[in-house]
């Protein structure tokens, strides 16, 4: 009999990746499958949740095509924040899903905003909850909504209704308190739609009969409570003591620190999750790999980087953004992208908006300390721009503390974690 495997699911909007370990921790084997994008233009976002299912089975029987599944153990799935669908009681999903970065739900978060206390993680337009509300009058009858992890970790397991205290945050779930808010009520949300909220790396159920025979997995595989994306990808890069902290660089740039206790600040999106006994506290920028490929695509970025300098300052006040408008670390609607002068030599140019980028880093650890979290004692790196050792090395000068590397860049690893170990109790 093979070793035990315990395989980690992570599902985008563009793709699906799986990976399965050992219990020593060790990649066994992996997949990777793309899926279209989602529909709809501007705020307005959304995917059929079939289209995740047909990827996450592709990606498990590409799975079982490198290894033996037989003797899988467990699984879990990890998806993205605030994506959302409404369901029946068994699962057939009643609505699109609302995609992460569907914000077309701006007087549902103002309805919000009215009653909802500031360290509640379900303000903004692009909540969970702001979605849940604007979805609710286009199937009264449902009886889950539903994150798209929790969507797909039912399907696995044939029990719907059970989500993760991360996914859960911008729903409204007070993860201090452990539960649903009472104001909640003033929403006039039926509880019952609500689901059963459980740790990450929490057993759901064994998975369905039918579909471990379809993808050769044991019969007696544990489904597990999953997570956010980038919680995974957090669990994945091996920080894990207080002070340490990752940047995601993927299209925009994601902050989190390890601290002792929460912190939040609505004015500037500063929220933080519970994972086990600490919590995460970040920020989102705007900035990020969406601006880069605005000016530069893959082929040129790598032409660029080994002409750049890192030792020398462009002296070039960047502040990159796609469009105008930014979050966090300064939050203005109308803040315009300031990418000007443009130089005529393209490497300065190229390292001018990576200067900026991690200066925007910098500002954004430094708000994160001013608001109670500690400032950084060693910075991982996740994301597509992780891969660039010299922009590293220009960030690190920003930052003024060690850059570390990841354990794993993939959100799909820290999942297969949390379905080996779960997370600690607390």
């Amino acid at each position: 009999m093979s070793d035990p495997l315990y395989i980690g699911i992570d599902v985008g909007t563009s793709g699906c990746r799986a990976i399965a370990i050992d219990t020593s921790r060790q990649i066994v084997a992996e997949s990777a499958v793309c899926m279209p994008a989602p529909e709809g233009n501007g705020v307005e976002q959304q995917q059929n949740p079939e289209i995740w299912w047909q990827a996450l089975s592709a990606a498990l029987k590409q799975l079982g095509e490198s290894t033996d599944l037989r003797n899988s153990q467990a699984i879990a799935v990890d998806a993205t924040s605030g994506t959302l669908l409404l369901c029946d009681e068994i699962g057939q999903p009643l609505t699109l899903a609302l995609i992460y970065n569907d914000s077309r739900s701006r007087t549902e978060a103002e309805q919000i905003a009215a009653i909802a206390p500031p360290f509640s993680g379900a303000h903004g337009a692009s909540s969970s909850l702001a979605k849940l509300l604007h979805l609710l009058p286009q199937a009264e009858e449902s009886r889950y909504a539903l994150h798209q992890a929790d969507w797909l970790a039912g399907r696995l397991s044939g029990r719907f209704g059970i989500s993760d205290e991360n996914n859960a945050l911008k729903l409204g779930y007070d993860p201090m308190g452990r539960c649903w808010p009472e104001w909640m009520a003033q929403l006039g949300i039926d509880k019952s739609l609500l689901p059963e909220v459980k740790r990450p790396g929490e057993p759901i159920d064994k998975i369905n009969k039918f579909l471990a025979d379809q993808f050769g997995l044991h019969p007696d595989t544990l489904i597990k409570a999953g997570t956010t994306d980038s919680i995974a990808a957090f669990i994945a890069s091996g920080a894990k003591e207080v002070g340490e902290a990752v940047t995601s660089l993927g299209s925009t740039l994601v902050l989190k620190v390890i601290s002792d206790y929460p912190i939040y600040d609505p004015l500037y999106g500063i929220y933080s999750h519970r994972l086990g006994d600490l919590w995460l506290t970040g920020g989102a920028s705007n900035s990020g790999g969406t601006v880069l490929r605005q000016f530069f695509s893959n082929e040129q970025m790598e032409k660029l980087t080994p002409q750049l300098k890192p030792d020398e300052h462009t002296g070039l006040n960047y502040y990159p953004l796609p469009r105008p408008g930014e979050r966090f670390p300064h939050n203005d609607p109308t803040l315009e992208p300031r990418l000007t002068p443009h130089p005529e030599d393209e490497t300065r140019f190229f390292q001018g908006v990576l200067e900026g980028i991690a200066r925007i880093e910098c500002d954004g650890y430094t708000l994160l300390a001013q608001s109670g979290a500690p400032y950084p004692s060693s910075v991982r790196s996740c994301g597509g721009g992780a891969r660039n050792l010299v922009w590293r090395d220009i960030r690190q000068r920003q930052l003024g503390v060690p850059m570390l590397e990841a354990d794993h860049l993939e959100a799909a690893y820290g999942a297969a974690l949390l379905a080996l170990d779960g997370l600690p109790a607390s």
